[in-house]
Order: structure tokens, then sequence, then C-alpha cells
């Protein structure tokens, strides 16, 4: 017993301190990026939300307004959000009829006979018609809807959403913007930094902020009961680690499950990969949640995404995995068992599951990892669109992509096997070697895929790291409660008060983290914006800036033609004081807007123009 209460103290100083370490180095790594990265149309941009309606004034002249206002000295530029998801779909549907077009032609210069299609279904069913001509008269049909679509998008208020990202003259001016309350009312002119252009969730950005909270309200009701109906395969799956459950419910497969290699099979290999298998459609369905949610950028879907996943891992993998193979084989003790005996049942499960979390480790981690180096999945898949789907050399460019690595399920994943080490370290330590192969394989996998083969989507600055601390604290803690549930079954209730200053401890060390170091991935230091602004500006003088920011956060079918810019043309200058405004209350009145959500009223007609 007091083996086991000094390796858990053991363990939990050696973990806090490492990450202690690694909290502070990766803040100071994203320090460091931040100053030393060149020019970027984020640094400085900043979004702004939930902009209120005016009855005098479109949202780009109020937003043009209001920070001519409230920023002179700084606003450079603005970009209205549009709500332009039909206008993509249209552009996508014509993208894919140019490919069928060419696919065609190249079909002709092939075989000298024009090709045929039918009009019907997936080109199956209808009447017959010359291929080569379908397309040009789709094409050009599609054409004709999107152009008048582009017209809509450009002209209908209602296509118009109320956020906007504004640009500033320099970081120090959007560093400002993006960290300070804009109006008396804190619900109005909402502001956080502009996500990269490449990481800009564009169809998410039409949702009306109004509805958000509704949105996620709805996805938290649902993810709740995923969790609660996923026990129930689950739980299916861990029975068949019990051979005498089976043979009691199908006797007549006895023969067959007592014969060596089957009993084998079904004891080692048979549960692990069967959950292996009830786990891969799953992080697909909690990003398409997290799209539902309205979030913007696709750092933040696959952070929020993660988060859902690690947590469906833990309660479900991980406690569902022990609770469920006990309570299978001792139903009635635990059907009966009030609040308090859970965690004394589930310390005593742990033991006794340890071996089937090492057949976990070798199915799930092992495997996963050698299939990660050999892509057999993309092989695959690859091959599969090359016979299906590919029909030009475009196509077959788009198939043989590598993607990028999906943080929404690899990080969660690699996260349980710190979970599985915390809480088996100080119980069953021949767990542990185990989990140190498959980081050991892991390490030089992940680093080798992620320089030679993955393509990088986005850059979000190592804001991942608060939430896998926040995940690693949380796997610390239950590795703790359990351990203690466990001492309390063996007759040593003196323990306990020992056990419990292990999670008050490790709880006040996460917070001390996080007041420390997490600021550093939430805002951005005044002084060294201020610093790189006054660098820039000394080396390049002269530079545009506008022009750089032009189409920046211009949405990507807008770009594809050329099509009028929706920004601000002309530079605001510096040293203008009184602001243009159609607002009639500011030039009859010095009653400030009720629509604006300024403080600001207007200025006497006494003040001459310049």
């Amino acid at each position: 017993f007091i083996a086991h209460l000094v390796m858990a103290y053991v363990f939990t100083f050696w973990t806090c301190y490492v990450l202690k370490n690694e909290y502070e180095r990766v803040a100071t790594m994203r320090l460091r990026f931040l100053a030393s990265e060149k020019r970027r149309p984020d640094q400085f941009t900043v979004l702004v939300r939930n902009i209120p309606p005016d009855p005098d004034e479109s949202v780009s002249e109020l937003v043009e307004h209001f920070f001519l206002v409230n920023h002179p000295d700084h606003y450079l530029k603005h970009q209205t959000v549009y709500n332009a998801n039909k206008l993509a779909d249209l552009v996508e549907k014509k993208k894919k009829m140019r490919n069928w077009l060419d696919y065609y032609q190249n079909k002709l210069e092939r075989k000298s006979k024009r090709p045929t299609t039918k009009t019907g279904f997936l080109g199956c069913f209808g009447s017959e018609v010359d291929a080569i001509d379908h397309c040009k008269s789709e094409i050009e049909k599609i054409g004709t809807e999107e152009a008048e679509e582009r017209k809509k998008v450009m002209k209908d208020p209602k296509s118009i959403m109320p956020a906007s990202f504004v640009s500033f003259r320099s970081r120090w001016g959007a560093a400002v913007c993006a960290q300070t309350q804009q109006t008396s009312n804190p619900t109005l002119w909402l502001t956080e930094w502009a996500p990269e252009p490449r990481d800009v969730y564009w169809s998410n950005l039409s949702i009306p902020f109004v509805s958000l909270t509704v949105r996620r309200l709805i996805i938290g009701v649902a993810f709740f009961f995923l969790n609660f109906f996923y026990v129930i395969p689950i739980a299916f799956v861990q029975t068949l680690a019990n051979l005498e459950g089976i043979e009691k419910a199908l006797p007549f497969l006895k023969p067959l499950i007592e014969s060596p290699p089957i009993k084998s099979f079904i004891q080692g290999f048979l549960p692990g990969l069967a959950l292996k298998i009830f786990l891969i459609v799953l992080p697909t369905i909690l990003m398409y949640m997290s799209q539902f949610e309205g979030l913007i950028s696709q750092s933040s879907l696959e952070r929020r995404t993660a988060s859902k996943y690690f947590i469906f891992l833990f309660f479900n993998v991980f406690l569902g995995s022990i609770v469920t193979g006990s309570a299978l084989e001792q139903l009635d003790t635990y059907l009966h068992a009030s609040a308090n005996d859970i965690p004394r049942i589930i310390g005593v499960a742990i033991p006794m599951k340890a071996t089937f979390f090492i057949t976990y480790v070798m199915v799930d981690g092992w495997a996963g990892v050698s299939l990660e180096i050999l892509r057999i999945r993309a092989f695959v898949l690859y091959h599969l669109k090359n016979f299906f789907l590919v029909k030009t050399e475009k196509d077959r460019e788009e198939a043989m992509d590598p993607g990028s690595i999906c943080f929404y399920w690899s990080e969660p994943r690699i996260q349980l096997y710190f979970l599985l080490g915390l809480v088996y370290a100080a119980v069953t330590p021949l767990l542990l070697p185990f989990i140190l192969v498959f980081f050991a394989l892991g390490y030089v996998v992940y680093r080798h895929q992620i320089i030679n083969v993955y393509h990088q989507r986005y850059e979000s600055g190592a804001q991942f790291w608060p939430n896998v601390h926040l995940r690693i604290i949380v796997a610390l803690i239950a590795s703790q409660l359990l351990l203690l549930g466990l001492l309390s079954t063996k007759g040593l209730e003196e323990a306990t008060p020992v056990l419990l200053v292990l999670p008050i401890l490790t709880f006040w060390f996460h917070k001390y983290c996080t007041h420390r170091y997490k600021p550093a991935f939430v805002r951005n230091p005044l002084q060294e914006a201020m610093r790189k602004d006054t660098l820039e500006h000394a080396r390049e003088p002269n530079f545009d800036l506008k022009s750089y920011l032009a189409d920046s956060y211009l949405h990507p079918v807008f770009k594809s033609d050329d099509v009028d810019k929706f920004y601000v043309a002309e530079d605001p200058g510096a040293e203008e004081v009184i602001v243009a405004t159609k607002r009639q209350s500011r030039r009859t009145t010095p009653v400030q807007s009720k629509y604006d959500g300024s403080d600001r009223l207007s200025v006497p007609d006494s003040i001459p123009e310049r």
C-alpha cells in the first residue's frame, strides 16, 4: 500500500513538472513565432459580429462609420460578409460539369466517336444524348444561374450578414480592437481575431449570430444521447471477453468456442477489434456536429471535435470498457450499488481489465501506427477513386493528394494512451511497456508523416496545446480518484486523506498554468505588436498594406472571376475629423442613435469641416 501511495505521488509530481515545462516551452515558441513570422493578413484583421441593424445605413456603411469614429487613426478597410453558400454550390457544380466536358472531349480524341450519356440519375437513366453537347448546355445553364445568384448576393440586403472583416493599419490597432469591448452593450459589435484566410470556414459565416447559442444547446443534448446510446454496442462488445457468458447465451457454440485457436482469438483480439470498428465512423459524426454549431474556422472545428472525441473515448472506451465489463459479470451488485460505491466498483475493475487494455494498445495503437506509415487506407481509396471517379488528370492529382493530418481524431486517440498510462502506472505497471512502445513508434511515424507526407492546411500557432494540457490534467485527476476507489476496497481507509491531497494539488496546478501561460494563446501582447510594427515601418516605409489586404478575406467564389471587390476603395486618411453619415438622427438631433451602440454624440454643426 505504501508503495502504491508513493508511486502515485511520484507520477503526479513528475507529470506536473513535465507539463509545466512543456506549457512554458510551447508558450515561448508561440510568442517567438508570432514575433518572427512574416506579414500575414490575420495579423491586421479583426472579425466583427452581431453588428446592430440601422434604418439609415447599410451594414457596410455602418461598419465604415463606426470604425472611422472609434478607431480613426488605425482603421484601414473592411470586407463585408455575404451569404454566398448557394453561389458556392453553383460554382462547384459548374466546376464538376466542366470536368465532365474535359473527360468527354479527351474520350472523343482517343476514339474518334462522339460519346453519349443519359440525362437521368447518375447518367444511368433517361434519354440518351450527345455527351459533349449536353455538358456544354448544362454549363451554359449553370452559368446563367450563377450570374443571377451573383447579382442577388451583391444587391439583396438579405444576403449581407451582420458581420465584417475589419483591417487596420497596424498590428497594434488590430490587437486593441480584438481584445477590447467596443460599446457599452457587450452583446453588440463583438470582436475577435480573424482566422487565417485559408483557415476560414466560409459556410458557417452565414449563420446568424443569435442562433449559435441554440445550435450549441442542440448539439450538447445530441452529444449526450450519442454518448448514452454508444454504451449499448460497447457493452455488447465487452461480453465477448467472457466465454462463460457466451456459452450460457449460445450453448450450441460451446464446441467451437472451446477450441484453442478460437478461444485465444475471442479472449485476445476480438473485443479490441470490434471496438475499433465501432469507433471508425465516430470522428466524422462529431465533425458534422461541430460544423452545425457554427464555428467559423477549420482549426476551431478540429479543436471542438477533438474535445468531443476525447470525452467520448473517456466515458465509452475507458470507463465504458471497465464498468460494463465488470458490471455484466456482477450485474446484481452493480444495479443495487449507491453512488458512493461506484468509484469502488470501477477501482476494483481496473486491475481486472488490464489484459483487455494491453490487447487494445496492441490492436489499436501498434497496428494503428503501422497502418499510418503504410497508408493502406489512402492506397485503397486512391484506387477506388481512380477506378470510379477519376476522369481527367486533374481528378487524378486530387485523388493523389495526401491531405493533412486529422488532429481531431488522431490527437484524442494519442491522449487516450496518456490516460491509460497514468491510470495503470501505480496499479498495474505491466501495461506501461506496451504504451511506451506505442509512443516510441508514434513519435517516429507521425514526425515523418507531418514533415514528408501531409500538407498543412492552416497555421493556428499552437492553439491546440491548452486543450491538450487540460485533457492530460483530467486524465491525471481520474487516475488519482480511481486509485482512491481501489484502495478503499482493500481496507485502507486511512489512505483516503493522503490521496485526496493529490486531486486538489493537481487542480491548483492547472489553475496556475492557466493564469500564467494561457493568455499567450488568447491575446497578442501590445508590446510585441508595436515592436513588429515599428521594425516593419523602418524597413518598408512605403509598403502598400491596403493592396496587400485587398482580397484576403473575400469569399473564394468572388476570387475566381473578375467581379466587383466588396471593400472600401478610398483611403479614409489619418487627419479626417468629421465622418459623413446617412443616419438622419445624426443630422437633426444630438441624441445618439438607438441602433448604433456607441456612446459618442453627433458633432455640433458649429465645427467647420476640414
